[in-house]
């Protein structure tokens, strides 16, 4: 089996450890996978070296980017000639920008065949996964729509099976936004290598050191990219609003707050902690590639999207048994859990308390700095989330498991009867289920 895989750029996130996870997680014996990346751009973090470490070299296309240029059409004549060179047997692209270009290459290279005039194009089965989406948040309302109209478009016309992370993530891609079919979708939720999160509780004290936090400091995290989507601006308006509430209630152990990550918002985000009297209790890390060191010196790890898939910040959070709080957006939502029982959500009337974390509405400081106090005061809440969290991620989230459901979901499209109407229109296989088993 050889698996051509495409993502847009191995730009600091998830969907770049995951890509790297697969390609070299899924080669050797009978399987060759292959790894086609477009360029950083330099407002971005490279994570070319995370791909180097786990011995995976991409093929670049430097005129791949994350915006819609001119350059597109190059792009796509690149991968057409690369699918001519290497025949492979599975194309799966990853991120808008990868899943259109790489589909509409798929296009050219299923049909511009001799064998295409008799209704036989070329077998080669694409998939494409959506890590998150942007039908909201991104973009304003023409572009988002013209980017759903070719959603939809690429999943008629090429798409033989479309992966999310999640079944909320599903709901709102098929059954909100129209794309694709049914019949058509596969939930594989994320994998990570949980490995290297061993032996956490050794390691807790390293980042406290470093940040000169007390042994009864609370350190409340967020991690990930400094950019719009991620609203970290939430969390800091957030944090007066909690501050203030301490002033007039009861005391608590002193909590500060660690932004960890860079991007084009720093130097904005650092202003308006300043604007909000917040600086001593802000402090912005910067990227740090040492997950093993600084998830376990966090009390609490914060999320404040606008939009997600299932964001490994807090896969990885839950690894080290970290309590989490997050807008409740796309695939957190089934992070989170299944709220509690009524009378456990006693003074939570602008949050909820579900089984592994606190949920909080998108875009409502309030409701986050509400949340956030009931963590901070609640010892015996922040134990019972951090345990629940590591056994659920433990259960769902291995890299083992991402390889074998991967694995499982290319050889049923590959061994899948291809009914004459789909050779005759050029639409996507259906496989016999919607779903892999994930639980074991």
């Amino acid at each position: 089996m050889k698996i051509i895989r495409v993502i847009a750029r191995l730009n600091v996130g998830g969907p770049a450890k995951h890509v790297v996870w697969l390609t070299a997680g899924l080669r050797g014996g009978d399987c060759e996978s292959v790894l086609v990346a477009g360029a950083v751009p330099a407002s971005e973090e490279d994570m070319g070296y995370f791909a180097s470490e786990q011995g995976v070299e991409p093929i670049a296309i430097p005129e791949m980017s994350r915006e819609i240029s001119r350059k597109d059409v190059l792009t796509i004549w690149k991968l057409y000639r690369l699918f001519v060179r290497e025949r492979p047997d599975v194309v799966h692209t990853h991120t808008a920008k990868a899943g259109t270009v790489g589909r509409a290459a798929g296009l050219l290279y299923r049909w511009l065949t001799p064998s295409a005039l008799i209704g036989r194009p070329r077998p080669t089965r694409f998939v494409h996964t959506y890590h998150g989406h942007i039908f909201h948040s991104y973009y304003g309302p023409l572009k988002t729509r013209l980017f759903l109209l070719i959603e939809r478009l690429l999943a008629r016309l090429v798409t033989d099976r479309i992966v999310v992370v999640s079944e909320q993530q599903q709901r709102e891609i098929h059954e909100q936004f129209g794309v694709g079919r049914k019949q058509q979708f596969s939930v594989v939720p994320l994998g990570l290598d949980l490995a290297i999160f061993d032996n956490w509780r050794e390691r807790r004290s390293l980042l406290r050191d470093e940040l000169g936090a007390k042994s009864d400091e609370i350190l409340v995290g967020i991690v990930g990219r400094l950019t719009e989507i991620k609203n970290h601006e939430l969390l800091l308006e957030a944090i007066p609003r909690f501050k203030n509430a301490r002033i007039t209630g009861k005391s608590a152990a002193r909590a500060r707050f660690v932004v960890i990550g860079e991007g084009n918002l720093r130097g904005r985000l650092e202003d308006r902690a300043r604007s909000l009297g917040i600086e001593a209790d802000v402090i912005f890390t910067g990227t740090r590639r040492d997950p093993e060191n600084f998830y376990p010196a966090l009390d609490v790890v914060a999320l404040s999207s606008l939009n997600e898939g299932t964001p490994l910040t807090l896969i990885e959070a839950m690894a080290n048994a970290r309590p989490i709080i997050a807008t409740a957006v796309g695939g957190v939502v089934d992070l989170l859990g299944s709220a509690l029982s009524p009378d456990l959500q006693a003074g939570a009337a602008q949050y909820v308390i579900c089984q592994r974390g606190i949920s909080v509405p998108a875009n409502d400081p309030e409701a986050f700095a509400a949340g956030l106090a009931r963590l901070i005061d609640d010892g015996k809440l922040r134990r019972e989330f951090g345990e629940s969290g590591a056994s659920f991620v433990a259960q769902q989230h291995s890299k083992d498991r991402l390889l074998e459901d991967i694995r499982s979901l290319y050889d049923q499209l590959l061994h899948a009867p291809v009914s004459a109407k789909a050779s005759s229109s050029g639409r996507s296989v259906e496989s016999r289920s919607t779903s892999l088993e994930t639980t074991k």
